[in-house]
């Protein structure tokens, strides 16, 4: 089988995850347009809009994120789906020198967003995961293929082109 959904996460037989950041990315901009009208209102304050983004749509973009294994574009893309979402929250900012409204840049969010960004947040939880690997017991398949050590060699050479 090429691919399929296992509680609610899409495994590919190349153990790639490409597949499965596109759908999380799909569920995060539906989660982002029925907030969004929150997430840019004035009446909120921005610490509950900040609560509003990590209770919905990080938890939304982040599940299963522990086995992900992420490539740089993956890193790119989810640090795009979160500054997209923290210049919605903290809107735009007026330059004191021209007196123009401007976006804010990375830097400056991540100044104004005290928590750790979105590729760090998937590091902390591998590391988590691993230690709870780590302390599981002998007789658990997930504990054997952390600890398996493969046998045999490898052939020489370059591995043929398929």
């Amino acid at each position: 089988m090429e691919e399929f959904k296992y509680l609610g996460t899409t495994l590919t037989n190349q153990n790639s995850i490409a597949e499965e950041t596109k759908s999380r990315l799909k569920l995060r901009n539906a989660c982002y347009h029925s907030v969004q009208n929150l997430l840019s209102s004035r009446l909120l304050s921005k610490n509950l809009k900040i609560k509003i983004y990590g209770t919905i749509i990080l938890r939304l973009v982040l599940y299963g994120c522990e086995t992900w294994s992420l490539t740089l574009r993956e890193k790119r893309m989810l640090r795009v789906i979160e500054s997209t979402v923290l210049r919605r929250i903290f809107g735009p900012r007026r330059d004191e020198v021209t007196g123009e409204w401007r976006r804010f840049h990375n830097e400056e969010l991540n100044d104004l967003y005290s928590s750790p960004n979105i590729v760090r947040v998937i590091k902390l939880r591998r590391m988590r995961w691993a230690g709870h690997v780590a302390r599981m017991g002998e007789e658990r398949g997930v504990y054997r293929v952390l600890v398996v050590k493969p046998e045999g060699r490898k052939p020489l050479g370059r591995p043929r082109r398929r």
